[in-house]
Formats: C-alpha cells, sequence, structure tokens
C-alpha cells in the first residue's frame, strides 16, 4: 500500500480510534478526580452566589473564554442572572456592565491570565466578590480571589501537553455544579425552567394541558337530559369534534364524538329523537388539571381520539384538542 504521508510529515503513530479513547478516558479520570476534590470552597463559592443581590458575571480569556461563555448561559437558564464579559473589552468600556452587586467568576488555568487584570481592579475597587475557576491556587488570580475552585493537577489530552483539553473540560463541568448545585438551592422548578425556555424543544416539552385547553365558553358542554338536536347544535358551534354532558352538579358524566354519531347513524337510530344519556359515552377519558401536554398526545394517539376533557377534581376545567398540541409541536 502506498505510503499516505505527505512528504516531511510523520505517518501517525496511533490508530485513530484509539486516539480519541484516551483523550476521552484522559479527560473522564481527571473528572473522577475533580469531583473528589470539591469541599469546602464549593460549598463557600455557592453561598457567595447565593447571597448576591446583582449577576454573575462570568468572565475568561481564549479557551476559558468559551467555557465561561456556557456557563453563564447555564446559570442564567437555571434560575441565576449571570452574563459574559470579555476581559478585553470590558478594559475598553464594559466595566460599566458590572455594579457593586454583582460577583465574579474568573477563569484561567495558569492563574496568571494578565486581560484579567483590570476585572480583578475593578472588582477590588467595588468590593465585588471574586470566585476563581484555576488550575494554580498560588497564582495571581487564586491570591485575588475571595473563593479559589482549584482543579487537580492533571495533563491535557493533547499529546503535546498543549492545547486546553482536559483543563477546559473541567471547568465546564465545575461550571455545571456550580448551575445545578444553585439550581438545588433554589428550587428550581421544571415549571420555572419551562418560563425560561418557551422556544425549542425543552419548551414544548414542558408545556402543560392548562397552557393549550379551550375553557370557560369555549368548551362544548351540555346538561344531562339535553335533546340530541339541541347538543348537536352545541357541537357544530364550538367546533371541537365533541360535547361533554355534565349532570346537575356539574361532573362530567360523558362524551359524545363526531365517532359516536357516525356509529348512531350506521346503526340506523333516530338520533335526534335521543336523550345526550343514550347516545354518550359514559366516564370518558380525562386528564387533571397540571397534566403535561405530551402526555395527552400520547392518551390521544394511543386511544385513536382527538380531544380530552380536563377536569378539577371531577368537573370540567378545559377541553384539550390534539390539533391545539400540533400546532404547537407538541408530539
Amino acid at each position: 500500500m502506498a505510503d499516505q504521508t505527505r512528504p516531511g510529515i510523520p505517518a501517525a503513530s496511533e490508530d485513530i480510534v484509539d486516539v480519541g479513547r484516551r483523550v476521552i478516558e484522559t479527560e473522564a479520570a481527571a473528572l473522577s478526580a475533580l469531583a473528589d476534590s470539591l469541599g469546602q470552597p464549593f460549598r463557600k463559592a455557592v453561598g457567595l452566589i447565593l447571597e448576591t443581590q446583582g449577576r454573575v458575571i462570568v468572565t475568561g480569556m481564549g479557551k476559558s473564554g468559551h467555557v465561561a461563555r456556557k456557563i453563564a448561559a447555564t446559570m442564567a437558564s437555571t434560575g441565576t442572572p449571570a452574563y459574559f464579559v470579555h476581559p478585553g473589552e470590558a478594559s475598553h468600556g464594559d466595566l460599566g456592565m458590572v455594579t457593586a452587586a454583582d460577583i465574579m467568576i474568573c477563569l484561567s488555568n495558569s492563574g496568571e491570565t494578565s486581560e484579567l487584570a483590570d476585572m480583578l481592579d475593578f472588582a477590588a475597587l467595588n468590593d465585588i466578590s471574586v470566585i476563581a475557576m484555576v488550575g494554580r491556587e498560588k497564582s495571581s488570580l487564586g491570591d485575588a480571589a475571595d473563593v479559589a475552585l482549584v482543579a487537580p493537577p492533571v495533563e491535557e489530552a493533547c499529546p503535546n501537553r498543549l492545547a486546553p483539553t482536559t483543563s477546559t473540560t473541567m471547568m465546564l463541568a465545575l461550571g455545571d455544579a456550580l448551575a445545578v448545585a444553585l439550581l438545588d438551592q433554589r428550587r428550581f422548578t421544571a415549571d420555572d425552567f419551562r418560563r425560561f425556555h418557551p422556544g425549542g424543544k425543552l419548551g414544548r416539552k414542558l408545556l402543560k394541558v392548562d397552557d393549550l385547553m379551550h375553557t370557560g365558553e369555549r368548551m362544548p358542554l351540555v346538561e344531562e337530559g339535553t335533546g340530541m338536536s339541541d347538543a348537536l347544535i352545541v357541537m357544530t358551534r364550538k367546533s371541537l369534534g365533541c360535547v361533554g354532558i355534565v349532570d346537575g352538579e356539574g361532573v362530567l358524566s360523558g362524551l359524545i364524538t363526531d365517532g359516536d354519531l357516525r356509529r348512531g347513524m350506521e346503526e340506523k337510530r333516530d338520533l335526534l329523537a335521543c336523550r345526550v344519556e343514550d347516545v354518550m359515552t359514559r366516564n370518558p377519558l380525562t386528564l387533571p388539571l397540571g397534566a403535561m401536554a405530551a402526555e395527552a398526545v400520547g392518551h390521544m394517539n394511543r386511544r385513536k381520539i382527538t380531544s380530552l376533557f380536563i377536569v378539577d377534581g371531577s368537573r370540567p376545567a378545559g377541553l384539550v384538542h390534539i390539533h391545539d398540541c400540533l400546532r404547537t409541536g407538541v408530539q
């Protein structure tokens, strides 16, 4: 087989899959060491952020800056107001975005990133607490910080031990650990998460039937004893393919659908001479208030039906239709 290397370029020393596996194993081991290293400084860092009246300013240069952006985004989406400030831009006016009520998280593996100097000076002048994510505690950043979250000494996964790989993975994981610990302490719920993610697949997945259902006068309802001719008028006017039947106490006792009408006609019944009780399906499938819209879609798909009444106790509170779910992307 012909030599596939270019002139002057040495052949690869390892199988490409082995290289990838070694990198992942190296970083996995580093994350395990990072988990073991967490202790009182981590607890103090979470406490400082919880006490902060303003926002979390996350900053870093180069690869650490890219990680810092992601940490800020994760915190902001999970109940901890945060944003990224580029240290270079901070020196040219963006420090005006930082207030004395804020707190800073500064990322630097070496702890000697010169571009952070102006931000650290600003923090000192304005009594702003600083949390460092750093690879060396005895460093300029570690010394300046109120809390130093020091990553354990591990080698970069790069074969030259130069490219930020293992170190940035640990910083990213440490940022996630802070965000989730803060989420837990704030009792941040799925409902809170949905409020911050109204768009996209996550937002749709967390929609509840309460967000989609037809309520009040939009619900097709008649009382027991109503003639089918009147029930058909309500069913047609509401245009939801069904009508619910309630008893004298307002409890949902039955349901008539388009399918029930077709079956009645096939049986050659005089539907207009009937009362709703003669045609309705008793004890229809319902879901309670607060149920997930995705659960409603699942039930409708399995039962091959197009609508579900949502009940508060046993009384109808709304009606959700399959078209409303599909229109908003719930599947």
